[in-house]
């Protein structure tokens, strides 16, 4: 039965996004080879043979495909290998033989199922699974948030700027900065125009770049990935939901693995065995109250940065660029006036909710018109802020967890806005 060509392109564009998925790209081969493909059966399993010299089912695949397109001598070689790695009479148990001589050179052994993580700028040829970008975005391009940019620019920005000044006052190049607030406000955004801006390269990380099934790896990998930073400093290193890998140990599990990540993740932000120089931590979390303390101290994610709902002139901004390319006739300072606590993802969705509204009488009717004010109307009757629901959250931490005013400006902006 013939393999629908559009599954074969999935699983080879999933085995090109993972080389080392072996029971991947084994079932690839497998369907190339029933499908009449035998040269890319055996690329594929020649290159499993590459990872796992003793991989049996590669080994008699490489073979029937070897036959299939008239390689003789190769299947011969296949099958004598599969023999012996089968402890058949006739050939050496684990011995392959080179030539016709009578002598033999063991295999080699099976390697450990391990991923090894290569950052940028190492010797090896395999590619990173860490992507170090290279930001076009500037905080020119983040709407408002004046205060935001100020920190970010008193932290970061003005002593790479200004090295004389900075060495004059002894300012070092590292430290690290969370962001906190809503979801939906920035926090990504805000981050990689600061890489953008510090014309540095900038690597996300999140939970499932790190966290390994296997004891150890996830511990390995996180190391690597901060090895990787230093490797291509100046870097902003970004932990986004900063909770899911720092989160506080009291709740986790006494040498419990997540617990032993927490204390990997303190180590290599200290640079005890290595420094950190040119490396800019910045973490972003909805929960920082879920956060260790010990990521809080100085030296660490020593200062936290409030990042809040987008103010007047910011959501002007969200929405002209939302806007931006669809027939739309709109008053966007009454539009703006009227999405107060919206987030950004608030506005992206009400522009999307209105554009639906004019699509569907566009279908209906078999006439193209433009997205008019009845449209953003109708679709704020059922969009709501998202961050209301955060804050009613974020209000027992403030007024009963507030320890040393790490929520003072939380606490400000709540009592404005007569939250509290």
């Amino acid at each position: 039965m013939t393999t629908d060509p559009s599954v074969l392109a999935a699983l080879a564009e999933a085995v090109k996004k993972d080389p080392t998925a072996i029971p991947l790209r084994l079932h690839l081969a497998s369907l190339l080879l029933a499908n009449g493909d035998e040269n890319g059966a055996l690329e594929h399993y020649l290159a499993i043979l590459g990872l796992q010299p003793a991989n049996l089912e590669a080994l008699e695949g490489a073979a029937n495909a070897a036959a299939a397109v008239g390689d003789d001598a190769r299947s011969e070689g296949f099958r004598k290998l599969l023999d012996g790695m089968r402890g058949k009479p006739g050939s050496p148990p684990h011995t392959v033989a080179a030539s016709p001589t009578p002598e033999a050179s063991p295999a080699p052994p099976e390697p450990e199922l391990t991923r090894e993580p290569v950052g940028v700028g190492g010797d090896s040829d395999k590619p990173s699974w860490w992507d170090v970008e290279f930001p076009e975005l500037s905080l020119a391009d983040v709407g408002g948030m004046e205060n935001v940019k100020r920190r970010l620019n008193i932290a970061f920005l003005g002593p790479l700027k200004n090295p004389e000044l900075r060495k004059a006052y002894g300012k070092s190049l590292r430290g690290g900065l969370l962001l906190y607030g809503p979801p939906g406000c920035g926090k990504t955004f805000i981050a990689r125009a600061t890489a953008g801006e510090m014309k540095a390269k900038f690597m996300g990380i999140g939970l499932s770049d790190v966290l390994d099934m296997w004891l150890g790896q996830s511990e390995k990998q996180l190391h690597e990935t901060f090895e990787t930073a230093r490797r291509n400093a100046p870097c902003v290193l970004f932990f986004d939901e900063l909770d899911a890998l720092g989160q506080k140990r009291t709740n986790l599990r006494m040498h419990g693995p997540m617990r032993n990540l927490v204390n990997q993740l303190l180590a290599e932000m200290d640079g005890a065995a290595s420094s950190n120089e040119g490396i800019f931590l910045l973490g972003a979390t909805n929960h920082p109250w879920d956060v260790d303390s010990a990521m809080l101290r100085p030296g660490r994610f020593d200062r936290m940065l409030l990042v809040l709902p987008p103010d007047l002139e910011a959501r002007r901004a969200i929405l002209r660029y939302h806007l931006q390319d669809r027939p739309v006739q709109v008053d966007i300072d009454w539009l703006a006036a009227h999405t107060e606590d919206f987030s950004g993802a608030d506005l992206a969705h009400l522009c999307e909710a209105a554009t639906e509204v004019a699509l569907e009488e566009s279908m209906t009717t078999g006439n193209l018109r433009t997205i008019g004010l009845p449209d953003f109307q109708r679709a704020l009757k059922d969009i709501r802020p998202s961050t209301r629901a955060w804050f009613e959250t974020a209000r027992n931490f403030v007024l009963f967890a507030n320890e040393g005013g790490l929520y003072d400006d939380l606490m400000a902006y709540m009592r404005a806005k007569h939250l509290l």
